[in-house]
Parts: structure tokens; sequence; C-alpha cells
């Protein structure tokens, strides 16, 4: 499925990118801007991404199997509200490193991946992205 994303957030040098699926966008704004909290955990887990930081409490893989490669999920509020924005990782010719939110789940209940989440990540690792901008 082609898809387009729009570029929200970049690093000083350019190279990493945060976007979100157009489609979705309005979706997922809305979340990241809902309340304080949730507006600086997500300007957190930006900053580590475009900073290539690593913590995988924040931001990590979500593969549960080999069809899912490049999706990854922004983790807020694990153990209180767990909520998750499922993610695909793109590189695009000029080697930008992109980061397109894609799907939301408000609240993440078990350790285990449920369907829904299966079906949320599924989905998310069948978009292609033609136009990112």
């Amino acid at each position: 499925m082609k898809r387009n994303a729009i570029i929200i957030k970049k690093s000083i040098d350019g190279k990493r990118c945060i976007a979100v699926d157009e489609e979705h966008a309005e979706e997922l704004l809305r979340f990241f801007m809902q309340d304080n909290r949730y507006q600086k955990k997500f300007n957190h887990i930006c900053e580590l991404i475009l900073g290539s930081h690593v913590n995988r409490e924040l931001y990590d893989k979500e593969e549960p199997d080999d069809k899912c490669r490049g999706v990854r999920a922004m983790k807020f509020f694990k153990g209180q509200d767990n909520a998750r924005v499922y993610c695909k990782e793109v590189t695009l010719k000029d080697k930008t490193f992109v980061v397109i939110a894609a799907g939301v789940l408000n609240s993440k209940k078990q350790n285990k991946l449920s369907y829904k989440e299966l079906n949320i990540i599924h989905r998310v690792a069948g978009y292609e992205y033609n136009k990112i901008e």
C-alpha cells in the first residue's frame, strides 16, 4: 500500500527525521499533544531518535515475526497508561533515516502481544512510503 508521510522534526544535520503517516496525521498529532506529559515524553523520545541515542525503555523493536521488519514502538508511560505509537523506519535514497509514526495504541494491558496489537504492527509493516516531505 503506497502512502505519504509528513516530516515534523529533523536533526540538526538533517540526516535523521521524525514523520507522521499522512492518513493518520490528525490522530497521531492529537495523541502527541493531548496533554503536557505526552508532549514532554514525545519530545524526549524524538530527541533520543534524532540524536542516535538508544533507550529501549522508550523506543524499541516490535518485530514479532519476519513480516514486521523495521517496525518500532514509541513507549509512553510504561506501568501506567502504557500507550504505544507504532512506527516504521525507512532510509531514503540520500541516506536520510526517517522514523514514520503510523499507528496508535492508547493502552497496552499485557506483556504478550494481543491480536489488536499484532494487527496494528502487521498493518504498519505493510506500509510503503513513496513520498516523504
